[in-house]
């Protein structure tokens, strides 16, 4: 297949795991072409005990232990000669799970101590690896008793006794805890980041879907009169995109700009500032009660002031600064709705296979999109992480149990409350 599509000139990638010299056969396949005259170009992988080593906490070499590593495939025992192979410092074992049992008797034959270490590592470097460590006499039998299931490496010799020192991945807080993600996927990648980071196995679902304005004559309206406001308000990341999509759809740009910017958190700054543009005022805890009470030191009194944000939100700010004398146009910058396959998704993240440890929700809309879409009972025992009071509220109300809450409304807050959190 190779051969035939790089005749007809097309561009081909064999794409293998693992590096492919390593019982991959990809120098069965390279020779093959270079006998039809085809051009290749090797790119090398990383083979599985390297990946085991780093999160196993077994190095494959060390002063101490050993000099040596030999790599055999274990799938045909009877095609190796134990006699050559078996004695080597650091042995490991490719394919070799289901026949161990035979290997370690090959082995014992041939002179090695029953006791000499051994491990069987499954899905190295996920949320949910699998160590199995005992020796070459009781490991095949530990197979067997815990089921475990190929793909799996074996690693036998002293070095895997280094795995009670030096086993780090196992150890990071949240390892192995399934943790589900209800940000749009365009907005989750610190919050995902962070998780695994700290050794989450992260599902995302997200809930809301960032779309155009169903009306957009408001927002181009406000517009045409950007340089008589004094005031410009954004409430999130989402509006400040929805605000430069409209703006950039239109005949303005920023030099119509007159007003100060003020913003609700560090996300939303960000994304101002990303424009270069300068914040003037931030709230100091993300929330509309703290934006507001930010601007009552500015007087606003008589000055007009547009917040482009979501169709649906808290009227607290604009009816704050309305109070204060300010005349306050709030357009729709954008809508937030549920996915058209959140149902089934959540079908499948919350009711299907292993169940979540948590849930994050960094939104009210979130809570509600995730609690109207899934089944009933589909959210019992499972861990609710919210990213501040006001999300929390809205969980409460819709008859969630909220286990911890971010004590900075934001990503990392969210990371910070499951990470501390005390059953």
């Amino acid at each position: 297949m190779l051969v035939a599509r790089a005749k007809r000139g097309l561009e081909v990638v064999r794409l293998k795991g693992g590096d492919p010299f390593i019982f991959g056969r990809g120098g069965e396949e390279a020779e093959a072409l270079r006998d039809a005259g085809v051009p290749f170009e090797v790119i090398p992988g990383v083979t599985t005990p390297l990946g085991i080593a780093s999160y196993a906490g077994i190095p494959l070499t060390h002063r101490e232990h050993t000099s040596v590593v030999t790599f055999v495939t274990g799938h045909d025992p009877e095609s190796i000669d134990w006699s050559k192979t078996g004695g080597s410092e650091t042995l490991v074992i490719y394919m070799g799970l289901s026949t161990f049992g035979v290997i370690a008797e090959k082995l014992i034959a041939n002179g090695r101590s029953a006791d000499t270490p051994a491990a069987a590592v499954r899905w190295a470097t996920r949320p949910d690896q699998e160590v199995l460590t005992g020796t070459i006499g009781t490991l095949a039998g530990l197979i067997r008793e815990r089921a475990m299931k190929p793909p799996a490496t074996i690693i036998v010799g002293d070095v895997v006794r280094l795995r009670e020192r030096l086993n780090w991945f196992e150890e990071l807080p949240l390892f192995g805890r399934r943790i589900v993600v209800t940000r749009p996927i365009a907005q989750s990648a610190r919050l995902t980041a962070s998780l695994r980071d700290l050794g989450a196995d992260v599902v995302e679902l997200p809930a809301i879907e960032i779309i155009a304005p169903e009306d957009t004559q408001p927002i181009e309206r406000a517009i045409r009169e950007l340089g008589e406001y004094q005031w410009l308000i954004f409430t999130s990341a989402n509006g400040v995109e929805g605000f430069c999509n409209a703006l950039d759809n239109s005949p303005w740009d920023w030099r119509d700009v007159r007003a100060q910017i003020a913003v609700i958190g560090p996300a939303t700054r960000a994304a101002v500032e990303a424009l270069h543009l300068k914040v003037n005022v931030m709230a100091e805890e993300y929330v509309a009660e703290s934006l507001a009470d930010a601007l009552s030191e500015a007087d606003v009194a008589g000055q007009r002031v547009l917040l482009p944000r979501a169709a649906v939100a808290r009227d607290t700010l604009p009816e704050d600064l309305r109070r204060k004398g300010a005349t306050v146009d709030v357009v729709e910058a954008y809508r937030s709705v549920p996915p058209a396959d959140l149902a089934s998704r959540a079908v499948e993240v919350l009711t299907t296979g292993r169940r979540p440890d948590w849930i994050t929700f960094t939104s009210s809309s979130t809570v509600t999109n995730i609690v109207h879409a899934a089944p009933a009972g589909a959210l019992d025992g499972i861990r609710i992480a919210t990213i501040g009071p006001v999300t929390s509220a809205t969980a409460r109300k819709l008859g969630l149990t909220v286990s911890v809450e971010a004590a900075e409304y934001t990503a990392e807050g969210v990371v910070s409350a499951i990470r501390g959190f005390k059953p």
